[in-house]
C-alpha cells in the first residue's frame, strides 16, 4: 500500500464515482462526523457520484439513499441495492433473491443465529437485525465488549459449517445464503442504473474502505483506499487497497476527499 499522498494527481482528477464503505470509513467510531457528510456533498456538487457500499441493513440503506448525497447504495453485502430517482420521487430496487428465497433463508439464518448465541458467549445479534431483508448480523464488538480473535473465527466457521456464506466487517460477522458478494451487486447497479459495465469505468472509479469484506472491491478496483485503521485488519485481508490515508474512519474519507477535489482545481 502506498501513502494516499503518493496517488498521481492525474489519476485522481480522472475519479468520476467513488464507491464507499460506511462503517469506520465514512463513521469514526460509530457517528457519521460532519465533515464526512460535507465531503459527500462537496464529491457530488463537483459532479463526482457517490455510492456506498455497505453491510448496513435494508432499513437504513432506504433513509441513505433518500436523504444522504448519494446516487443509490448497495447494501448487505450484496443483497440488494437501491436507487432513488428524485425527480420522480420514486425508489428503484433489485434484489440478489427473490421473497420466497429470502423467506425460505432467513429459517436457515434462524437456525445459525441459534447456534452462534448458544456456542459462543458474548455474542448478540447486531442492534440493526430487525431492518434486514436478507442477512444475519452478528455483534461482536459494536455493542458488545468486543470479543477475541478466536470467538470471531468461531462465529465464521459456524456460518460456513451450515453451508453460508460469512464476512467479517470491523463490527460484525455477516452471514447469508446466495453466491453474491458487494462486488456482484456493484457490478448489477453499474448496468443497470450507470448504463456501463465496471469494467468501462474502472479508469474513473475509485473504492474506499477497511476492513475484509471489502476485499472483493480492493481486489478489483485497481483504484482503492484503505482509511488508517484498516491496519489493524490486513492479517485478515490477501488483496490489500492501492492506497492507504494517513487518518482513520470518516476522517480519512475526507482526507480521499480532498486528494480527488484538489487534483479537479489544479489540473
Amino acid at each position: 500500500m502506498q501513502a494516499l499522498a503518493a496517488m498521481p494527481a492525474s489519476v485522481a482528477a480522472s475519479v468520476r464515482t467513488v464507491l464507499t464503505d460506511i462503517d469506520d470509513t465514512l463513521t469514526t467510531d460509530g457517528r457519521l462526523p460532519a465533515a464526512a457528510y460535507a465531503a459527500m456533498e462537496r464529491l457530488e456538487l463537483a459532479g463526482i457520484r457517490v455510492i456506498p457500499i455497505t453491510g448496513r441493513p435494508a432499513g437504513w440503506c432506504d433513509h441513505f439513499v433518500r436523504m444522504w448525497p448519494v446516487r443509490a447504495v448497495v447494501g448487505e453485502n450484496g443483497a440488494f441495492y437501491f436507487a432513488y430517482d428524485r425527480s420522480a420521487h420514486r425508489m428503484k430496487t433489485h434484489y440478489w433473491a427473490d421473497e420466497a428465497t429470502r423467506a425460505a433463508d432467513r429459517l436457515r439464518l434462524d437456525e445459525i443465529r441459534d447456534r452462534v448465541l448458544q456456542e459462543v458467549p458474548g455474542t448478540a445479534l447486531a442492534s440493526d437485525q430487525a431492518y434486514r431483508v436478507a442477512d444475519l448480523a452478528i455483534d461482536f464488538c459494536e455493542d458488545v465488549p468486543a470479543l477475541p480473535e478466536k470467538a470471531v473465527n468461531k462465529i465464521v466457521q459456524i456460518f460456513r459449517d451450515a453451508g453460508a456464506e460469512a464476512k467479517v466487517s470491523s463490527i460484525h460477522v455477516n452471514g447469508w445464503f446466495g453466491d453474491y458478494d458487494k462486488l456482484s451487486m456493484t457490478r448489477t447497479l453499474f448496468e443497470r442504473e450507470l448504463g456501463q459495465t465496471v469494467e468501462q469505468a474502472l479508469d474513473s472509479t475509485l473504492f474506499i474502505g477497511d476492513s475484509p469484506n471489502d476485499e472483493p472491491m480492493f481486489h478489483f478496483f485497481p483504484l482503492s483506499v484503505g482509511v488508517a485503521n484498516i491496519q489493524s485488519q490486513l492479517h485478515r485481508i490477501k488483496h490489500r487497497p492501492a492506497y492507504v490515508a494517513s487518518e482513520r474512519g470518516g476522517e480519512g474519507f475526507v482526507e480521499m476527499a480532498e486528494r480527488l477535489l484538489a487534483a479537479r482545481r489544479n489540473r
